[in-house]
């Protein structure tokens, strides 16, 4: 009996440091599309460059319409714009900020809330590199019908051509993995999760 649960716990071990490497592999290394115009732009807020990325996006026009998601509620699109400062007033009119995601479900669940409202059917998702594949997912399932657009900016202290020498990099990495199998797995056992970063 103890060498099958020491059998199955190995070949879990291996099927997750496998799908560690697999999941690695998915991050993105470059933004594959830079011109293609969609419906509307979404950020999710968690650094710096991500907002950044978003306005020049709605500057160079790939979009009529950028929503950010995932913002406190204390601040408003001046505010935004002023901290960014990069962004002309004029855009002012074509920003719409989101107040009520805490986490990736929640920032898909607002996010395909707009996008009804709005009658929009694509969209260009920015978020970090390492949080692409898992924002996709979440965005996929709330808008199965969606054309979605990855745009990834790259943290410069996530350094992930060499993560495992790098202790803040490597648990990074680790921890967005297993919110990601968090994910895949609501969809296979409902209820269990109740919730996700």
């Amino acid at each position: 009996m103890l060498k099958v649960k020491l059998g199955v716990l190995g070949a879990v071990a291996a099927a997750w440091v496998g799908g560690l490497f697999w999941f690695i592999q998915q991050i993105p290394d470059h933004v594959t599309d830079t011109t293609s115009r969609t419906d509307a732009i979404v950020v999710l807020t968690g650094g710096s460059e991500r907002l950044g990325a978003g306005l020049e996006l709605l500057k160079a026009k790939l979009a009529e319409k950028l929503f950010i998601s995932g913002v406190y509620r204390d601040v408003d699109v001046a505010e935004l714009l002023r901290l960014s400062q990069q962004a002309p007033e004029e855009l002012n009119c074509c920003i719409t900020l989101g107040y009520d995601a805490e986490d990736t479900i929640g920032n898909a669940r607002e996010t395909a809330a707009w996008m009804a409202e709005n009658g929009f059917r694509s969209l260009r998702v920015v978020t970090a590199n390492y949080h692409i594949p898992r924002g996709l997912l979440e965005f996929h399932r709330v808008l199965p019908g969606a054309e979605l657009i990855p745009h990834p900016v790259f943290p410069a202290q996530v350094r992930l051509e060499v993560w495992w020498r790098w202790p803040g990099t490597t648990r990074l990495v680790i921890g967005e993995y297993n919110k990601y199998l968090a994910a895949i797995l609501r969809d296979v056992l409902p209820g269990l999760f109740s919730g996700e970063t």
